[in-house]
């Protein structure tokens, strides 16, 4: 029986903060053993804001390490810049052509993103989602694993599969398969350390508000001293007056590897005293094998550059053989 295919990516922008890998990375290293697994990482989206074109480059770099880091094995599942395949640009605009404009404008992120840039809102900010269709649609991916904040994009990917399909396609050949999203259940949102309401974001000016990546052990056990707690004693999961307490008790069980059952458990007597040095112990010692990984990747230049570079062929393979179905079927000549 042929696998399923999974498809997903991060933007290289900013530091890797825990949010990105508890909410992204590490999930997808079990579905390698499942799925037909294509990671990505989608450097394009990443113009859409202001950027430094050097940061650019090595992040993008970093990035590709840190899913190697975090346990993404590249002979199961290509890892690949996006730019490198071309298909992915010359697929928008053909998704542009049937994508109503009124669709992008009633985009929730777009009207978030817009007014956080004022008047830097570029043409790339609207257009983003058809880029992210063409992402998804090029492997003909059947699951894309995205937070509960990203629906939106999978239901727009949907609609225009569905447009282009009704009009391009035979009825029995569609062009595109419809993708479905995969909501990880636990570590979906990880939320920020200074608000619990809001996602740990790489954009936040506040660095105490995230765990990156690459903090160090006393950087991490201040910034767990510092966060945003209440004064109650005893904690538990699920207090919609106590979000901060949720997410840390999520941040806790999920590095930990232990059931929500059993952290309820442990910690429903416990005071912030208590439950601080632990959380910081297990964020320590679950994240120093991962660095000490990320470090010796990133350290092999030409190693990181095989892997994208087969990572690159791989989807090739794949995103021309779509990209070609797609012009055939709208009445584009073939190249001779």
């Amino acid at each position: 029986m042929t696998k399923k295919r999974v498809l997903s990516g991060v933007q290289p922008t900013g530091n890797l903060h825990l949010g990105n890998y508890l909410g992204a990375i590490r999930n997808w290293v079990p579905l390698q053993q499942n799925y037909d697994t294509f990671f990505c990482v989608v450097d394009l989206h990443a113009l859409t804001a202001d950027f430094d074109p050097k940061v650019l480059t090595k992040t993008s770099y970093e990035l590709a390490a840190w899913f190697i880091a975090a346990g993404v094995d590249p002979k199961l599942s290509p890892i690949f810049i996006q730019s490198h395949v071309f298909a992915h640009t010359q697929l928008t605009w053909l998704l542009n052509c049937v994508t109503s404009l009124n669709w992008l404008e009633r985009m929730i992120q777009f009207k978030e993103k817009a007014i956080k840039q004022g008047e830097n809102v570029n043409v790339g900010l609207m257009d983003y989602p058809v880029l992210m269709a063409a992402d998804i649609l090029l492997y003909q991916a059947d699951l894309v694993p995205v937070g509960e904040d990203q629906k939106q994009h999978i239901e727009l990917t949907r609609d225009i599969a569905i447009k282009f399909n009704g009009a391009f396609s035979n009825g029995k050949n569609p062009t595109f398969k419809l993708p479905e999203p995969l909501i990880m259940k636990a570590g979906g949102r990880v939320m920020s350390l200074g608000d619990g309401t809001q996602k740990m974001s790489k954009s936040d000016p506040s660095d105490q508000s995230r765990i990156n990546l690459l903090d160090t052990a006393d950087q991490i056990t201040k910034k767990i001293k510092r966060c945003r707690t209440d004064s109650i004693i005893g904690l538990k999961f699920g207090d919609p007056e106590r979000p901060q307490c949720d997410n840390l008790l999520t941040i806790y069980q999920l590095v930990t590897e232990k059931s929500r059952e059993a952290v309820a458990e442990e910690c429903a007597e416990m005071s912030w005293g208590q439950f601080k040095p632990m959380l910081a112990e297990a964020l320590v010692a679950h994240l120093a094998p991962i660095q000490k990984r990320f470090h010796e990747v990133i350290s092999d230049q030409a190693y990181v550059d095989s892997i994208l570079k087969d990572g690159r062929e791989r989807a090739e393979a794949v995103a021309n053989q779509t990209l070609h179905a797609a012009q055939s079927a709208m009445g584009l000549p073939p190249r001779v």
